[in-house]
């Protein structure tokens, strides 16, 4: 782990992200109370995987087709949630 000042940050920006995405834990001290991490995104990170993306598709042609379960009251959603 590596724990360095906001001004060296600024300073030395390309050597450390360099280091972060070799692997190494790059800390960031900003004042005496504040700390930030500095870590690569990778493709698993994308909020929206290619995965995510087909069931969002899937859910979306299944409500076009009627395909839903349709709930009213508190009662009914308990018990569609119990049901589960």
């Amino acid at each position: 782990m590596v724990i360095i000042s906001s001004r060296e940050f600024r300073e030395k920006q390309a050597e450390y992200m360099d280091l972060a995405d070799n692997g190494e834990q790059i800390i960031i001290q900003r004042g005496k109370n504040k700390a930030y991490s500095i870590t690569p995104v990778l493709k698993d990170d994308l909020y929206f995987s290619p995965q995510l993306v087909e069931k969002i598709r899937k859910a979306l042609k299944q409500a076009e087709e009627g395909k839903v379960t349709r709930v009213s009251g508190k009662p009914a959603l308990e018990q569609f949630l119990d049901a589960l």
